[in-house]
């Protein structure tokens, strides 16, 4: 009798995945929400050099062209940069900045910040970039909501500093911030939003009857959290997590995408 088959274990076999993505392929209408880097593109140095293997792009594509099915985008990426290394039609929905900007059928991007938040930005400005400016190859990316503090290329000396002077310092200067620890990144933001929330808006929006989830950081435990039991989460790479399902990188990633094409498009 084959094993129990364990939250984010990678399977001996693929016969619990194919079963469980049958199933999800036969729902009445498909959300196939995506984070991007990790995900549908290997990990680059230069983020902006980011982009998608050719196989997950080209099952992305498929997904798109199938009767009752969405398929959505969720990333840590301010929306800009978002949209550039994605290179999406506009007919997959996007939500950058981890929820706080959305662009759904319309070039229109949502967000609004008011006076007081729109402060608390340029003080972040001012505190994360004097910490870079103190540290080799550690750099600010702009969000609308906030900053990201990225320490990829930087020693694990002056990454621990980074991160701790960033911590100190922001947490003295502005009060409530919400602040996210990826890998060698951490964001802050004046403004909450989680991939849970954006998950939600968009099963909401699409009135998906069941959602397939697929992401590698610890931001995307917030969306696996949110998925229900006909739902499916797939982990990418190595770490903990609470998805059902776990594949090593993204070119298996594309693999399960395909193979749910496969199966969608050949449903009754």
């Amino acid at each position: 009798m084959q094993r129990p088959y364990e939250p984010g274990e990678l399977a001996d076999d693929t016969q619990s995945l194919v079963a469980k993505l049958t199933q999800l392929a036969s729902t009445e209408r498909l959300l196939v929400a995506l984070d991007f880097d990790g995900t549908l593109a290997p990990e680059v140095d230069d983020p902006q050099r980011a982009r998608a293997l050719p196989e997950a792009r080209a099952a992305v594509l498929r997904l798109l062209d199938l009767p009752n099915t969405r398929v959505a985008l969720i990333s840590g990426r301010a929306m800009a940069s978002l949209e550039h290394v994605a290179n999406v039609p506009d007919s997959v929905l996007l939500v950058g900045s981890h929820g706080v900007e959305f662009r759904l059928d319309s070039p229109d991007i949502h967000l609004n910040l008011d006076t007081v938040e729109l402060e608390q930005v340029e003080v972040l400005s001012e505190v994360l970039e004097d910490v870079a400016a103190g540290l080799a190859h550690v750099w600010v990316e702009t969000k609308p909501a906030g900053f990201a503090l990225h320490t990829r290329l930087a020693t694990e000396k002056d990454s621990r500093i980074a991160h701790l002077q960033a911590l100190s310092e922001t947490q003295a200067e502005i009060a409530g911030l919400t602040v996210r620890e990826g890998k060698n990144v951490i964001e802050f933001s004046v403004r909450s939003a989680t991939k849970g929330e954006a998950l939600l808006h968009l099963k909401e929006y699409t009135k998906a009857t069941a959602v397939l989830y697929a992401g590698d950081d610890v931001t995307d435990e917030d969306a696996f959290a949110v998925l229900r039991p006909r739902d499916f989460g797939l982990k990418s790479g190595p770490g903990k997590t609470i998805a059902e399902f776990r594949v090593h990188d993204p070119r298996e990633v594309a693999g399960v995408l395909a193979l749910l094409a496969d199966l969608r498009a050949a449903r009754p």
